[in-house]
Parts: C-alpha cells; structure tokens; sequence
C-alpha cells in the first residue's frame, strides 16, 4: 500500500517566513499545513501520511524546544527542522539531542531547507514502514496457539525440538507439528528469519 501524500508542517508566528515556506513547498508539489502557533498546530487535524515540521525555536507562549520536548513525551515521532534568528549553541545542542534534523539560523537558503524537509520525510516514510511491518508481525504472532507460542520462544533460543519435547512432557513428533505450524503461520523461511522476527517482537530479552 504506497503511503499518503507527504505534508511539511510549518510553525512560525513571522506571516512572511510562513507564506515564503508555504509557497516555496507548493511550487514543489508539496502538501504544506501553517500555523502561526504551537497551540493552532496542536488543535489542529493532521493528515495521514508521511511528515516532517518545520518549527520555529523562539515562539509566543510555548517554545519549540518545550513542544519538541512533549512530542516526544507522548513518543509522536515527528521529524523536526528547527528554524530560528536568534539560534545559539546550548540551543542547538538542545534541539539535536531532542532528535532534530537539522538546526537552521535565518536568513538560510532554499536549498539547506528543501534538504533537510527532505530528509526528514524519507525519515518519516521509513518510520511509517517499519510500524507497518512490525503490525504484520504482531498479527501473525497473535494467530499462534498458546503452545506454538511457547515453542517460538524456545526455538529462537537455540533449543532443539528434542529438548522441548522432553521440557513439554510431549513427543518430540508433536513439537516438530507444532514447530512446523509455527513457522507457517509466522512466514519464516528459516531460523535466522524466525530469530530477526523474534528480536523485532522483543520476544527474547
């Protein structure tokens, strides 16, 4: 299923900057949504698809630093392009370790922002991705039965079937059915397949 149509968030309370990114975006063919405000932005209905935010550092009322800081809070990994006149290096730091993408100081060229909105969206896309196949994943784990559930475990922990018939109280016939349903229903060609789905399930600490 291709993603939705990718959209850039911009939050700046300079009308001018706003309308100069909006329309710089849209000659792209870009999706853009402006905010004057954190507090616009946070009533505000997002689209589904792919995003990045444009943010301004210095902003009335809430911060973009303080909104970067309660995104991830709620873990909304939202791919963020800091924007600021007045940037300094604590900031900068700040911002960075807080995950953004880039750290840019105005006046910046067209080119230093399309990079980093660039970035940022195949971030996002990536993202969307993986949350997508961890889904399959986990819906695939929920269709095993609560025995092939426990011999999942055992034989991405290196146990021979052997080994889990006689921990089972089982013949070792029967674990190798339910081994084989097991590998069925989960799509794993392989045990080092099976292992990678296993780690991606955090099944095995």
């Amino acid at each position: 299923m291709p993603d939705a149509k990718p959209t850039v968030l911009v939050i700046d309370d300079d009308p001018d900057l706003r309308g100069s990114v909006g329309r710089l975006l849209r000659s792209l063919e870009l999706d853009a949504l402006l905010f004057a405000s954190i507090s616009e932005f946070l009533a505000a209905e997002l689209p589904d698809g792919p995003a990045c935010l444009v943010l301004d550092v210095r902003l009335p009322g809430q911060s973009g630093l303080d909104l970067q800081r309660e995104l991830v809070a709620t873990s909304r990994q939202l791919p963020i392009i800091f924007i600021t006149g007045h940037g300094d290096i604590q900031m900068s730091v700040q911002a960075m370790k807080g995950g953004a993408i880039e750290f840019l100081t105005k006046p910046f060229r067209d080119q230093e922002l399309l990079d980093a909105i660039q970035l940022g969206l195949s971030r996002d896309r990536a993202r969307r991705e993986n949350d997508r196949n961890l889904d399959v994943l986990r819906e695939r784990f929920e269709s095993l039965t609560p025995r092939e559930h426990e011999i999942m475990i055992q034989v991405v922990q290196g146990r021979l079937s052997k080994q889990i018939a006689f921990d089972f109280g089982v013949s070792e016939a029967t674990v190798k059915v339910h081994r084989s349903n097991m590998m069925r229903k989960m799509k794993a060609n392989s045990l080092p397949e099976l292992g990678r789905m296993a780690d991606k399930l955090n099944l095995v600490h």
